[in-house]
């Protein structure tokens, strides 16, 4: 019987450049275990990572500003897994403030980055030796919503292509709105095409799409909510149908943060930060929401997790208690298990399964 070979992880924190600021590890496919393998500097705030189709190439958002002197950027750095190594490919500008989220397309060729400081969205090409050409497109969002502290502006915080690649949809925390966008792959051009409006106060943060392409689930940062909408991929539409929400009765000030779907897209995951939890849904036949469990997330500060492709662990990165935690998962009330590793990571911000 073959040994299941350790999945590598990547963790991207807030550090500076010539500090440690993407952590690798091995992580233990059967048991969970982590093993740390490197760290590396190079890269400013590398808050959010993205790994190419063909896994060879890292994007790094270096979640930075001009008002600190530094405009936002996005680094690319070639992959190799042994002996591991993550060589710098160079950088490009993001187009904004605060690059806070990178979306690879499916064919490789083209990168999304959301500047959440400027409420922008930027389109680099991604080139055949790993390395990323200058912007060549970038959309720029205007207006406001009813939240005065978080919602005065514009805040892209992410961008994705539908499963076809006709369309990309941004979710604009500012302004209460899914974006919708026809792209041109030739080109690598946005157009505008249509939008949907979110509650008001919700702000739209992060979003996964079922399995199907007919359904996309939008985590709410502001009102600690899952919106679930219809998805029209021939004319690129949406039509909200459900919002639930991702707290108990009685929680503390939360600000939701990441959300994924499993493998087979029966069950949804959204990460509460201020709760410090993750909340786990099902999901029935006809793509509505039913709320399982609300369980720990091991730490403080959940801001992103991964799952692994098995299913079987949620790997949780914790940015105020600075941890990577390894959680097991299950089935009903058990869904979300005690962690069973744990490893540091000083303002531990993206995790992703490398391989």
């Amino acid at each position: 019987m073959s040994v299941p070979q350790p999945h590598l992880l990547l963790v991207g924190s807030y550090a500076a450049a010539e500090q440690p600021g993407i952590h690798a590890f091995w992580l233990d496919p059967a048991s969970g275990a982590l093993a740390h393998a490197d760290a590396f500097a190079g890269v400013a705030s590398p808050s959010f990572l993205a790994i190419s189709p063909a896994g060879t190439t890292v994007l790094a958002a270096s979640e930075t500003s001009a008002g600190d002197g530094s405009p936002g950027g996005v680094a690319a750095l070639r992959l190799r897994r042994e002996p591991l190594a993550l060589t710098p490919l160079g950088q490009q500008r993001s187009g904004g403030d605060w690059p806070c989220h990178i979306c690879i397309s499916a064919d490789g060729c083209w990168a999304l980055v959301s500047n959440y400081g400027s409420g922008t969205v930027g389109v680099l090409p991604i080139l055949s030796d790993g390395s990323l050409g200058p912007l060549r497109d970038l959309a720029h969002h205007e207006g406001r919503s009813v939240n005065d502290e978080r919602q005065a502006g514009p805040h892209t915080h992410a961008a994705i292509f539908d499963q076809s690649g006709r369309f990309v949809i941004v979710a604009d925390l500012g302004l209460d709105q899914l974006v919708i966008y026809r792209f041109e792959h030739g080109a690598g051009q946005l157009t505008s095409h249509g939008l949907a409006l979110a509650r008001r106060g919700a702000g739209p943060r992060h979003m996964a799409f079922h399995p199907g392409g007919r359904l996309l689930y939008v985590a709410n940062e502001l009102d600690s909510t899952v919106s679930v909408y219809d998805y029209d991929p021939a004319e690129g539409r949406l039509d909200e149908r459900q919002a639930v929400t991702t707290l108990p009765k009685g929680a503390p000030d939360n600000q939701v943060a990441d959300i994924h779907l499993d493998a087979a897209g029966r069950r949804l995951y959204v990460s509460n930060r201020g709760h410090n939890s993750l909340a786990v849904f099902s999901i029935d036949a006809y793509g509505q929401l039913t709320l399982s469990t609300i369980a720990p997330s091991g730490g403080g500060w959940p801001r992103s997790f991964a799952l692994t492709p098995d299913g079987r662990f949620a790997l949780v990165a914790n940015q105020l208690s600075g941890d990577l935690v390894v959680l097991p998962l299950g089935a009903g009330a058990e869904a979300v298990g005690a962690p069973v590793a744990r490893a540091s990571v000083p303002s531990a911000a993206c995790v992703i399964i490398a391989g």
